[in-house]
């Protein structure tokens, strides 16, 4: 039986870190971590030092959530957007997609996940408190729930639906222009545009 070489702890240190990035697995990590070593060791150092320099200068923001330089986000502080409106995502992802479709100016909250009861992801996690709190501003009119059309983001907005109807809000949730099964990061600023004209009350 052929042997593999043994990796020296660097490089180990490297692929295991690589392994976190979704959908990479211990071939896809290993592949990375020797392209970037042997083709482009100046890509590995601007690689490095960009994460560390992102993670050690962001913030979330105070209102919504979302990355952000400063306490409250350039979004947030922005007078011309319609604060009557808050759409609430799950990752700033989702966020940015939604922004790329230029056909909604309202204001934003980010979860930061999704209601997954099996991974032991429950409300807390997700920080529906910090949402009620966010609503309770009256200027909020209208929730858009922009969860991903996937079997948690469907939880999560049911479980949403109901808290913020309870306070007397107006609840949508995006048409299903987006198709099921997937996620806003993936899908055209077309298509999100569509579903956001079509939103319907939760």
């Amino acid at each position: 039986m052929a042997r593999s070489l043994p990796e020296p702890e660097p490089l180990r240190a490297l692929i295991d870190a690589l392994r976190r990035l979704p959908g990479v697995g211990v071939r896809g990590a290993r592949r990375m971590a020797y392209h970037l070593l042997q083709n482009d060791p100046d890509g590995a150092v601007r690689l490095g030092d960009a994460l560390r320099a992102a993670v050690d200068g962001l913030c979330h923001c105070s209102r919504c959530h979302s990355f952000s330089q400063t306490p409250v986000c350039a979004i947030c502080e922005d007078p011309d957007r319609d604060a009557s409106q808050l759409c609430v995502v799950e990752t700033p992802a989702d966020q940015n997609m939604i922004e790329s479709s230029h056909g909604y100016r309202g204001l934003y909250y980010v979860l930061m996940g999704r209601l997954a009861p099996l991974e032991g992801v429950g409300p807390d996690q997700v920080r529906f408190a910090q949402l009620l709190q966010r609503v309770a501003d009256d200027q909020v009119r209208e929730v858009i729930l922009a969860t991903n059309f996937t079997a948690e983001g469907d939880t999560t907005a049911y479980y949403l639906a109901d808290m913020l109807r309870d306070r007397g809000l107006t609840v949508t949730r995006l048409a299903r222009g987006v198709p099921s099964g997937s996620e806003l990061e993936y899908v055209d600023a077309g298509t999100i545009a569509w579903a956001l004209m079509e939103r319907r009350q939760q």
